[in-house]
């Protein structure tokens, strides 16, 4: 039970200091963050020019992506470390483990996929993926797409999620219907 209680603490208080106080730092330090923006534990922005990076409105940054201003390959060859802005607009979302490379501007309304490696700038309303990430989609198709696939797919409310105090019946119902498809929570 103590262990237990220790592993609480610790995460909690390991998330506050990612999340408050070390976002904090890099604010201090120049970096830009817009309102209601939702930046999960374990991304990592780029200390050491971190006042070149501009985040949004309502951004959304998945665990373990990386924002970076610099780029050091050049440094070897040429003496140099390239640098660039970073401009993340209103309404994005960057899924987990995502790269984003300096010089980037990603577009409002825009989806990057988890994994990506973005190199270049992305255009607004639009998906990218892949390494060196590509558009896939505009937001409309995916919006489409994604409505056809709710109105066929099982929807769980609220009480099926952590914050909601979800049971252990409704999650062994939920991965019971879930073997063989996709669902999603309200």
């Amino acid at each position: 039970m103590l262990k237990r209680f220790t592993n609480f603490v610790r995460s909690r208080l390991k998330k506050y200091i990612l999340e408050e106080i070390w976002l904090e730092d890099y604010i201090k330090l120049g970096m830009k963050v817009g309102k209601n923006c939702s930046i999960q534990p374990g991304v990592t922005f780029d200390y050491s020019h971190c006042w070149l990076i501009n985040i949004g409105n309502n951004v959304t940054i998945a665990p373990q992506a990386y924002i970076l201003a610099h780029d050091a390959s050049t440094k070897q060859t040429h003496g140099y470390t390239k640098v660039g802005n970073v401009t993340i607009e209103d309404n994005v979302f960057i899924g987990a483990r995502a790269v984003i490379m300096p010089g980037v501007f990603i577009g409002k309304h825009s989806v990057v996929a988890s994994g990506s490696v973005v190199t270049k700038d992305v255009p607004e309303n639009s998906i990218v993926a892949g390494n060196p990430a590509k558009v896939i989609s505009s937001i409309d198709a995916y919006r489409e797409k994604t409505r056809e696939l709710i109105d066929n797919s099982k929807i769980y409310d609220f009480t099926y999620t952590i914050k909601g105090k979800v049971t252990a019946s409704k999650k062994e119902k939920m991965y019971s219907e879930l073997k063989s498809g996709i669902g999603f929570v309200d």
